[in-house]
């Protein structure tokens, strides 16, 4: 979401790394502390190890920021802390003196980490807002920033305060009011519902999840449409508990949710395996089951929270098309018919950037499935097992030629739901316990 950023980087232009979102605001948290940085495991077997990328983005980035340590036996990786000389945040209200409210804010993310980190680093603090006011004249109860870590106030014109990258101002966002629900039309029967009626069949009642951008954000409204949404607490790595997740360019706000944490506190939550499930998108898969959604070609497009919430959650599932670029289809009868082939193939002997290792969650015992519109994958110790094909898709010329690897193939492979590719809703619904 920061192009000219990217391009600095792919240019050469500046020192860039990439590291997990969580990390990050850990990181901040440590910086503010005074510690030697943040020792965790998350980042293990991915790019971000030193063994692999270091989190690196180019040849003039040098300096190992990444060090692998041992402690108990046991491997972790020291992400080392220093110095942060300025802040640029934003906030609703300040008094004059510096003290902020976040009450029009759709998320806090780590701003008080990141102020904390900055000042304690002899920085220097920029903040954003509306708008300011007398001191003393904002409640206190809702003063998430301290004056004393404020060095600068800058009010900035409504234009400049958007919400979110796609919406100026949303109250709903905010929390200020509750959204009524309305009915929804449902989506179309296409590849996306096929995948995310799929992966909704996986939810579980009372389950903690999180839902990534993309094709995964449908799986909430197929949860709508069998009436199951209640039967789960989604949660969105920006703090966010309960509610609905927005989607596209609002991703990270949600609307009626429960309560709205700092983003450190959400990857504490996250990180000590706090999640019962995550469905994320792919964009490439290997044979061995690793995933690659943050590095194509000349394009960055980072790991944000997805190494978090990958290495951590308790049950995983991956989802995505089987090809990209151009794809068409049809669902005929019951059955799915590919009209046009993707030009590119999602499934590659090996993935350019490792985001997601396979080997590290199998060893593990991490319950790991891919989910595609023609085929459902299951990760094992021996790599990728096809388990379920649609109906109408030909084993060899629309899978297995589609592929880079020929996957192993379950002794009881068999068709997918014949549910998920009617027009009617699938009774997801779980008879109540009086019933």
């Amino acid at each position: 979401m920061a192009p000219k950023l990217q391009k600095l980087a792919l240019e050469n232009k500046v020192e860039a790394y990439n590291f997990p979102q969580g990390v990050i605001a850990h990181l901040m948290r440590d910086v503010a502390a005074g510690k030697p940085g943040t020792l965790t495991h998350v980042g293990l077997h991915t790019f971000v190890d030193p063994r692999l990328e270091g989190g690196k983005l180019n040849e003039r980035t040098t300096e190992d920021l990444v060090q692998l340590m041992q402690v108990g036996g046991k491997d972790y990786l020291l992400y080392k802390a220093f110095p942060m000389e300025v802040a640029l945040v934003r906030a609703t209200y300040a008094g004059t003196e510096g003290n902020a409210t976040f009450e029009r804010e759709c998320v806090q993310l780590e701003v008080v980490a990141m102020c904390q980190a900055v000042k304690n680093s002899g920085g220097k603090v920029i903040l954003q807002v509306e708008g300011v006011v007398e001191k003393g004249s904002l409640n206190p109860r809702f003063v998430r920033l301290p004056g004393i870590y404020v060095d600068a106030i800058v009010i900035a014109p409504q234009e400049a305060h958007m919400q979110t990258f796609g919406t100026q101002y949303n109250a709903g966002f905010s929390g200020e009011v509750r959204v009524k629900a309305t009915a929804s039309n449902g989506m179309r029967l296409n590849e996306r519902k096929v995948i995310a009626r799929r992966c909704a069949m996986e939810l579980t009642p009372g389950a903690v999840v999180n839902l990534g951008i993309g094709i995964p954000e449908g799986i909430a409204n197929i949860a709508d449409e069998e009436q199951i949404g209640n039967d789960m607490t989604l949660t969105v790595e920006s703090g966010l508990v309960g509610g609905t997740p927005a989607g596209g360019q609002d991703f990270g706000a949600s609307l009626n949710y429960d309560c709205m944490l700092d983003e450190p506190a959400q990857f504490d939550f996250y990180d000590g395996g706090g999640l019962d499930m995550a469905f994320l998108g792919l964009a490439e898969v290997d044979q061995a089951g690793n995933v690659n959604v943050s590095k194509f070609g000349p394009k960055i497009a980072g790991c944000g929270g997805f190494i978090n919430i990958t290495q951590n959650a308790k049950r995983l599932v991956y989802c995505g098309t089987f090809t990209a670029g151009g794809l068409k289809l049809s669902i005929e009868e019951g059955k799915l018919k590919i009209l046009q082939e993707g030009r590119a193939k999602k499934f590659r002997k090996a993935v350019e950037q490792i985001t997601f290792s396979g080997q590290y969650a199998v060893k593990k015992g991490q319950p790991v499935i891919y989910v595609t519109e023609r085929a459902v994958f299951e990760l094992t110790a021996d790599g990728l097992v096809l388990t379920e094909i649609a109906p109408g898709i030909d084993l060899e010329k629309e899978i297995l030629a589609q592929m880079d690897f020929v996957p192993m193939i379950s002794k009881d492979l068999r068709e997918m739901d014949p549910r998920i590719f009617a027009e009617r809703i699938m009774g997801l619904k779980r008879p109540s316990a009086a019933g």
